[in-house]
């Protein structure tokens, strides 16, 4: 399928309780779902998941980090997305914890939620049914998956990477 390639981080921000900090999204794509901030890589500059990543936390939520303060989380990539395009995401967990509920922002406002809330949220599906139980199998470490989206909307998830994969020797 030939598509473009589009290219995204996502911030994984958590609070001194362990709860990760939220966007209800006031566009699409997911309009009206919580999901975690972040943003498309300037590909045009030659900017990398970790600059796009710094560069949005400061752009969204105030904050000023270096790549240092950046935990590469997961790597999610998706097949035909909607028909629409194939992405390439980077998913960081930021190692400082976040000590305030940052403004809204045009994309929509933020809170807070602790890991049993997100049950009751209104949730991306895929966040719900993939993304979220791999951040939370594999947190503080690192994981990548590859998503095919078919035509009639199903999805095939394939578990290409966990720290289990890794060779020590």
């Amino acid at each position: 399928m030939d598509l473009p390639h589009k290219i995204a981080t996502l911030l994984y921000v958590f609070d001194d309780a362990d709860s990760v900090l939220l966007l209800e999204r006031a566009r699409e794509p997911n309009r009206g779902l919580w999901s975690p901030p972040g943003g498309k890589l300037e590909t045009a500059t030659g900017e990398s998941p970790w600059m796009c990543a710094c560069r949005e936390a400061h752009e969204e939520l105030g904050l000023t980090l270096g790549p240092s303060d950046l935990h590469l989380a997961g790597i999610v990539s998706e097949h035909g997305y909607e028909g629409t395009a194939h992405w390439l995401m980077f998913l960081f967990e930021i190692r400082p914890r976040c000590h305030q509920l940052p403004p809204s922002i045009e994309e929509g406002r933020f809170a807070f939620f602790s890991r049993a809330e997100l049950d009751g949220l209104a949730l991306p599906d895929t966040d719900r049914e993939q993304i979220w139980p791999l951040i939370w199998k594999h947190r503080g470490k690192f994981f990548a998956a590859h998503c095919h989206c078919h035509p009639d909307g199903t999805q095939t998830w394939v578990l290409e990477s966990t720290p289990e994969s890794f060779s020590t020797t």
